[in-house]
């Protein structure tokens, strides 16, 4: 039994490093990126007395909060377990997927409300040097949304991190857009326009990850798990008379658990039984589980057992 609970042990150590290794540069060169940008923009608003850049350097310092956030995450996810923290500090990674969803909606929202404020006071959009800038910001939040694009379905903070990246993308692109239109028309409302379409893309991305972490934070199944399917095979497996307390919920964004309540005849089978059923469930994408064996005549004294 022990150098069975040994062996999990090791197998779950070792995967989410392999993904946070390769990650941690990725993160690495974005944060560098941006900041190099932030202070370009910054530089070249008060140089041309900008409003607008000024506030694009001051969004896109936000963005660079958001995955300095995500890097913390990964961090405390590596960090081991102990005697007040049993799990490690693994769940850091939801809560923070969280309040990265948090911080979306905020720039969304302050996104719309320049955006009417522009409607109502439309002011001239400055020249080239914002259109120059605007290009730099697709360049540099472009090849950063493409570094996270890989890997944003591994993992609720990289996706987080990665609708930030595209949001300043399509921000950039339709500043570019919205100039051209203007200069060549002079309707100066585009600019407003184009900004509130791209609030309303951010705006239906956001929410999924907003629900996916709120849902994590409370222990919901997560979403890759087919809890149907899982329920199935734990029934068709040979020697599993019945079943009853199956629970799953995330210990990470990356890493599930779940605890499951058999009922069995044979007893001498009980270890193979349990192979089977662990092998099951890391097949579904659960790397921890504990399983607790009854017999058939046997009494559940668990809490709220419905069996």
């Amino acid at each position: 039994m022990e150098e069975h609970a040994h062996h999990h042990h090791h197998h779950h150590h070792h995967e989410p490093h392999a993904v946070t290794d390769s990650l941690y540069k990725v993160f690495i060169v974005c944060i560098a990126l941006n900041l190099l940008f932030v202070f370009i923009e910054a530089f070249v608003g008060f140089f041309f007395n900008s409003l607008g850049l000024l506030s694009d350097a001051g969004h896109n310092l936000s963005d660079v909060f958001s995955l300095m956030l995500a890097l913390v995450a990964f961090r405390l996810a590596r960090r081991p377990a102990n005697a007040h923290f049993t799990y490690g500090y693994k769940k850091a990674t939801i809560l923070i997927s969280l309040l990265n969803a948090v911080i979306l909606l905020v720039a969304v929202g302050a996104i719309i409300i320049e955006s009417i404020y522009r409607f109502r006071n439309a002011a001239e959009v400055s020249g080239e040097a914002i259109g120059w800038t605007a290009g730099a910001g697709i360049v540099v939040n472009g090849l950063t949304t493409w570094l996270l694009m890989k890997d944003r379905k591994t993992d609720l903070n990289v996706n987080g991190a990665f609708l930030h990246m595209l949001m300043d993308t399509l921000v950039s692109v339709g500043v570019v857009v919205s100039g051209v239109i203007i200069s060549f028309t002079g309707w100066v409302w585009i600019d407003s326009a184009v900004s509130l379409a791209i609030a309303a893309i951010i705006l239906i991305s956001t929410y999924r990850l907003l629900k996916e972490s709120l849902f994590l934070s409370l222990d919901a199944v997560p979403v890759e798990i087919d809890i149907e399917k899982l329920k199935k095979e734990i029934g068709g497996t040979q020697g599993v008379e019945s079943w009853h307390h199956l629970h799953v919920w995330a210990i990470s964004t990356t890493e599930n658990a779940a605890t499951l309540h058999i009922v069995m005849n044979d007893l001498s089978a009980m270890e193979c039984i349990k192979n089977n059923l662990k092998e099951t469930f890391r097949k579904n994408g659960i790397s921890h589980c504990t399983i607790e064996c009854e017999t058939a005549g046997g009494v559940c004294h668990e809490m709220d057992c419905c069996c």
